[in-house]
């Protein structure tokens, strides 16, 4: 890490000026929501100060403005994640984005989109793969598709050591795989899972492929068409932006044949009282009124870690993530959850303390000033795998320096006899 670039971009975001109970604030949450740097901010207040109007058909000088404001968040977004722009749809998290391809299949499913939508169409006899890996916004709505179509789902299991087992690939993703839904990178684990091959087995079996890209968007150089993914999702407020504000990346060609989900204004080309008749990819996916706000300021996000560089970002978060590995394994009695080789996850280390609960252990460190998640992650499958049923994880952003590894490593070298002491 280099010490006088992390103290510059540190500045960046007011919010780590705060200090906890006394201690200065060693902000170790951003796999949940990162924070904002100044810029971010200001997008948002100036252009709801200045040009704050409903986007789109407006023929007055506010409503252009807001409206080419949302468009080159647009395009700035599909840039920074290998897309073109026209298969970027705005959601409002990543959650709806996967529920939105879900409900899509399910709709086709049902009978909705004619014969552009057959594809989607699932139901006895055909298979819905995920990994024992996934948040619960990449395994529910998959779950709840098969419920509904009477498809079947099945799942790619986990290692010991936190990897996908792919050694029963071909017999579990096989000929009557319609999806294969996967996490680019755990959220718990760290773990950064091996895409091409995924891709690459789905593709000889004809199934559509949906990535959760939201721990890897703001960590990683993100390139969706290299990735040659159908679909993926990803959330703002991970990746220095707003919160309510996500979106759903999908092929041109796909995006245009699947069903929406949310019908309404904004989303039509006809509509009489017999019919209606929707727009092409993404706006018959965005019905009503959008957050533009939250969109220009995502549009902020992305600019400022394009000008730092992914490159930069990933090399200084390996770095960070190197540092928290080895001092959390150097701790007695912390047993560390995932791949212990660094360079196979992101700056992610989740752990649990031998005799100590999750929410204990998180409450100690924020004594300390340290800001850890603690619970399952909303991955339960996952932790009951590693026979736990909460854990503890601190995760870095660009703005992670040595002060917040030191500061944290400190206090979780004292929980264990904090509360032996107080049992």
């Amino acid at each position: 890490m280099d010490p006088l670039e992390t103290a510059r971009v540190r500045g960046d975001f007011p919010l780590l000026e705060r200090t906890m109970g006394g201690s200065r604030l060693a902000y170790l949450d951003s796999g949940a929501t990162a924070q904002k740097p100044t810029c971010v901010i200001d997008a948002e207040q100036d252009f709801l100060t200045r040009s704050n109007a409903a986007v789109h058909r407006g023929a007055h000088t506010l409503a252009v403005e807001a409206t080419e404001a949302f468009e080159a968040a647009r395009a700035a977004v599909a840039r920074f994640v290998g897309a073109d722009t026209e298969e970027v749809v705005w959601t409002k998290n990543a959650t709806e984005a996967l529920n939105l391809v879900a409900y899509g299949f399910a709709n086709a499913s049902a009978g909705l989109g004619g014969d552009e939508a057959a594809r989607f169409r699932v139901g006895p006899g055909d298979t819905l793969v995920v990994t024992e890996m996934e948040h619960h916004a990449n395994l529910v709505p998959w779950q709840q598709l098969a419920a509904r179509t009477g498809a079947r789902l099945r799942w790619l299991p986990l290692t010991d050591d936190g990897r996908l087992d792919l050694t029963d690939l071909e017999t579990i993703v096989d000929d009557s795989t319609a999806v294969l839904a996967f996490t680019h990178v755990s959220n718990v684990l760290g773990t950064i899972n091996e895409v091409d091959r995924l891709v690459a087995r789905a593709r000889e079996v004809g199934a559509l492929t949906v990535l959760d890209a939201c721990q890897s968007a703001a960590h990683l150089p993100l390139d969706l068409h290299a990735l040659d993914v159908d679909f993926a999702a990803f959330s703002g407020h991970k990746m220095l932006g707003p919160t309510g504000i996500g979106a759903l990346y999908g092929r041109k060609h796909l995006l245009d044949a699947l069903p929406p989900v949310l019908t309404g204004g904004s989303m039509i080309t006809t509509v009489t009282m017999e019919e209606t008749r929707f727009l092409p990819a993404p706006q018959r996916f965005e019905a009503g009124t959008q957050p533009v706000a939250q969109i220009v300021g995502l549009g902020a996000a992305v600019e400022y870690l394009t000008e730092i560089g992914m490159d930069t970002v990933a090399m200084h978060e390996a770095a960070v993530g190197e540092a928290l590995l080895s001092g959390v394994r150097e701790i007695p009695g912390v047993r560390v959850l995932g791949p212990l080789d660094p360079t196979r996850r992101i700056g992610t280390v989740s752990f649990d303390v031998e005799g100590v609960h999750a929410h204990d252990v998180g409450q100690f460190l924020d004594s300390r000033g340290v800001a850890a998640r603690v619970g399952h992650h909303c991955a339960q499958p996952l932790h009951r795998r590693y026979g736990i049923t909460a854990s503890t994880r601190a995760s870095s952003a660009i703005y992670t320096d040595t002060a917040d590894v030191e500061q944290f490593l400190a206090a979780l070298s004292e929980v264990r006899a904090f509360f032996g002491a107080h049992a």
